[in-house]
Formats: C-alpha cells, structure tokens, sequence
C-alpha cells in the first residue's frame, strides 16, 4: 500500500491513543489490575498496550517489581504529557456536547480579572442563575488575557482591552472612577486622612503594576496624588509604611480590616460604599474619560441565545443599555 504524499507525518509518530489511555490509567492508580478495572478490560489488554506502547517509544515506561509498578523517568514525563493532553481533550468533548449537543442545559466560559470575579460578579451571580436556572458559567479568571493555557476559549472576556483578539465583538461599558476608601472606623480614628495632604502622609495600601502589564494605563498613589498636585515624595521619611501589592483583592481586604487607605475604583468598591462598610474620606476623584472597560464575545456566536441573554443581564447590572 502506497502512502499518500500529503501525509501528516505528525500523525503519523503518534503512538496508538488506545494505548496511550491505558498507559495513563495505569500510571494514575500505579497498578495495572486496577487500570484495567477502570477502562473495562482485562488486565491482559492493558499489559499488551502498554508493551506496544513502549515499543514505539524504544524505552520502558514502568519498573515492574512483582505486581507493584512504579514510572521510569521516562514514563514520568510522558504521563505529565499525555494527562494534560487527555485532560484537554475531555474538557472540549464536555464544552461540545454542552454548546451542540442534544441538551436543554447550555455552559458559557466567562474570562475576567480575580478583583472583578469577586468585588463585581460574585454577589449578583445568584440574581442571574435563579433568572436563568437553564446556563451553566465556567468561570476563569486571569491578570494575562492573551496568554490563556491550551484549551481555553472564552466565550465572553470582560476587560479593559478595546480588542481582546481576532474573532471577538467588543461592547464598551464604563470608565473607571477611582478614589481613596476607608473603614468608618478607619476613618473615625484617623481624621487626619480627611484631607489630601494627611491622607498622603498616612497608611496607603497601593496597587502596583506587576503582573499587570496588559492594563492600558495604572493608576497608583503616586499618580492618583499627583493629579492632585501632590508629590508622594514628600511623604514623612519616617512615616507610616506605604504598602504595595499586585492583588486588589487583597488590598480591600486589609482596607475591611482598617489596615489603612487604598484607592477604589467605583465598579468595584461601591457596593462596599452603600452597605456603610466602606466609606470616601475626601470628595476627589479621577474619572479616566479616555479608556474604558469592555464586555467582548465570539463574534461565530452572536447570534446565541445563552450568550445574549447573558449579555443582555450584564449591561442591566452595569447599568447600560442591552
């Protein structure tokens, strides 16, 4: 038989899957009995897999001591390899038969930033499962949009990035209003932070840009300050500290905890604000008129009823027209 000349040689160094399967059942439970129970077959089968498995590679993959089995290096590194694979392909089969296959129930992959996923969406999830009981959402948080693992393919990004990637359809949303926040308490105990300059010579808990290279623009206490016409440079040498940290999150969890001040951006903190569990101790703002956040989906699913309809929820919990 005459090989095609268009063969893809790729596919054709593959090993057999079937026995690429039974390797890695085996190399899970390390025992081929209970592999074998697993996949259905006889303990036989799963031996001459993964005998046929080892010959391709040219290496053995098990150290066989009696009936205890343990991996060789090598099988180490292939069972790393082809878990993830089999991981991978089992997660898009599952999103597949959700998203076309014959099923009432439809899952939507949403991608946002860990502040947003907790500060914005958390509290009003509940609103949008008990209005639409029949969507599923996979959620996958990230500070790196465009360097996702294999496999992922959002249906919906909720970002700062006008053009998230080829393929998606962007709707803008608001901008960001960012202003210093506090405990009641905090503020009670610390009148001095009242006004700008005591503000500035206090506690500041601040968000630094590591990690956060894909967001248009940063704002910091040094930036937020200067707006204002004041230099952070000229804070007391012997001060209070000034703290620093790439996680939002954490920053308005030690600002709950009266740990000092930190700046709010609205969309986030002013659920705080109107339970009474934060406050603003000064009136200044920045409203940055020039960016806005975006709300980007699959432009092949435009026309998807579970996407619109959670589109549709999102722009009236943001407050903005479907």
């Amino acid at each position: 038989m005459n090989k095609p000349t268009n063969a893809d040689q790729t596919l054709l160094r593959m090993p057999s899957l079937r026995a690429v399967k039974c390797f890695v059942a085996a190399a899970r439970h390390l025992s081929f009995t209970r592999a074998a129970e697993t996949l259905c077959v006889t303990q036989a089968a799963i031996s001459r897999q993964i005998r046929e498995l080892e010959e391709h590679l040219g290496t053995t993959l098990f150290e066989r001591t009696g009936r205890a089995v343990k991996l060789t290096p090598a099988g180490s590194i292939f069972f790393d390899a082809a878990q993830l694979s089999f991981i991978n392909i089992a997660q898009v089969a599952t999103r597949i038969r959700k998203d076309y296959g014959n099923t009432d129930r439809r899952t939507l992959t949403l991608c946002c930033s860990p502040a947003f996923s907790v500060l914005w969406l958390a509290h009003r999830l509940p609103d949008f499962f008990s209005a639409h009981p029949d969507i599923d959402l996979n959620l996958v948080t990230t500070q790196n949009f465009q360097s996702l693992e294999p496999g992922i393919h959002p249906d919906i990004f909720i970002t700062k990035m006008s053009r998230i990637r080829e393929g998606y359809v962007s709707t803008p949303l608001f901008h960001d209003r960012i202003y210093p926040v506090c405990t009641p308490g905090y503020l009670d105990a610390h009148p001095e932070i009242g006004n700008l300059e005591g503000m500035r010579d206090g506690v500041l808990l601040n968000l630094s840009p590591y990690g956060r290279s894909q967001v248009a623009e940063h704002v910091d206490w040094g930036v937020w300050l200067a707006i204002h016409h004041l230099d952070i440079g000229e804070r007391l040498r012997r001060g209070p500290h000034y703290f620093n940290a790439n996680d939002y999150t954490l920053l308005i969890q030690m600002v709950l905890g009266e740990q000092g001040v930190a700046l709010g951006w609205d969309h986030l903190v002013a659920p705080l604000i109107e339970q009474g569990r934060l406050v603003r101790p000064v009136t200044q703002e920045v409203v940055l008129e020039e960016t806005r956040h975006y709300l980007a989906y699959r432009e092949e699913k435009a026309g998807d009823e579970a996407l619109g309809r959670f589109r549709s929820w999102f722009l009236a919990q943001a407050g903005l027209p479907a």
